[in-house]
């Protein structure tokens, strides 16, 4: 098949690459001589990389769109600029990915774009699967509400789009996870809060198992939570890190440290989600790694 990526080089894009050598890869990149030193070591055998989409008329030849590009939402400050830069490297792009497909006389039969679990803002401890409707003004569930409504105006009889409403990802190459590490490692780990707020996670592997089963399941259509089936709260994720990386677990972070130093993105850290992948469980897919004990052990051991 001919499939087309974006954000490629990220921290999911490069596990996925991984999982599709056999077929035609397109890369829209912005940078192509940093995407090439990025995925190097891959040694894709049929990749050929693009800066832009000018010389696209049509998406004829394409069968697949993987559509993961987006500005890092936590690794800045939400600025009035950065929160522009946000939505627009985002929607816009997904705009033009959808009207590229509408303007196919034979488009790709399958369109997954990203999104988040921030599209549902914070529930405290209540159980949430995809069939919640929300409308708030929160700035996450407006980018993700913007990000989605893009991506499905693709969708009709010849092209299935599939929205993946992501958790938090754990990887042993970066992420959260990677940002989390060191003040456990030095025994600073602990809860933030009281640490009742519930996070929503999902092991690298299940992440990429999870968009190789939504291409190849010509029936999945539609939002698809994906996150392990059994969220837990963020005491427990604390203390399951500081256990597996044999460290103490007794500091905690005040909730107004966080906003302080983080200002509004802090709720990623203190909103409550307790999220579930109720489609793709009835879809019969199979999480490796459905308890934060064995992802942690797998990804630190």
């Amino acid at each position: 098949m001919k499939i087309l990526i974006t954000g490629s080089t990220g921290l999911i894009g490069k596990q996925l690459l991984d999982h599709l050598k056999g077929h035609h890869l397109i890369l829209l990149t912005r940078n192509i001589k940093k995407a090439q030193l990025s995925l190097n070591h891959l040694a894709l055998p049929h990749v050929e990389f693009v800066s832009d989409l000018s010389s696209f008329p049509n998406f004829n030849d394409i069968d697949i769109i993987i559509n993961l590009a987006g500005e890092p939402i936590a690794d800045k400050k939400w600025t009035k600029k950065q929160k522009k830069k946000i939505i627009q490297s985002r929607c816009e792009l997904t705009q033009q990915l959808s009207e590229l497909c509408l303007a196919s006389s034979t488009p790709p039969s399958c369109f997954i774009s990203g999104s988040a679990i921030g599209y549902y803002g914070s529930h405290d401890n209540k159980n949430i699967d995809e069939s919640m409707q929300v409308s708030l003004p929160d700035f996450t569930h407006q980018v993700c509400q913007e990000w989605e409504s893009k991506a499905l105006q693709a969708q009709n009889d010849n092209t299935r789009v599939c929205i993946l409403r992501t958790g938090i990802v754990l990887s042993q190459s970066g992420g959260a996870l990677g940002k989390m590490l060191l003040p456990y490692k030095l025994g600073l780990g602990g809860p933030i809060g009281n640490g009742k707020q519930y996070m929503s996670w999902i092991h690298i592997d299940d992440m990429v198992s999870a968009i190789l089963h939504l291409v190849f399941e010509e029936q999945s259509h539609g939002i698809y939570n994906i996150t392990a089936p059994h969220p837990v709260t963020n005491r427990v994720f604390s203390q399951a890190l500081a256990g597996t990386l044999q460290r103490p677990h007794f500091l905690f972070t005040p909730k107004l440290l966080i906003k302080t130093i983080l200002g509004e993105s802090a709720v990623l850290l203190l909103d409550s989600q307790r999220i579930r992948p109720k489609r793709l469980v009835n879809e019969g897919f199979k999480f490796r790694y459905s308890r934060i004990e064995s992802a942690l052990k797998q990804l630190l051991q």
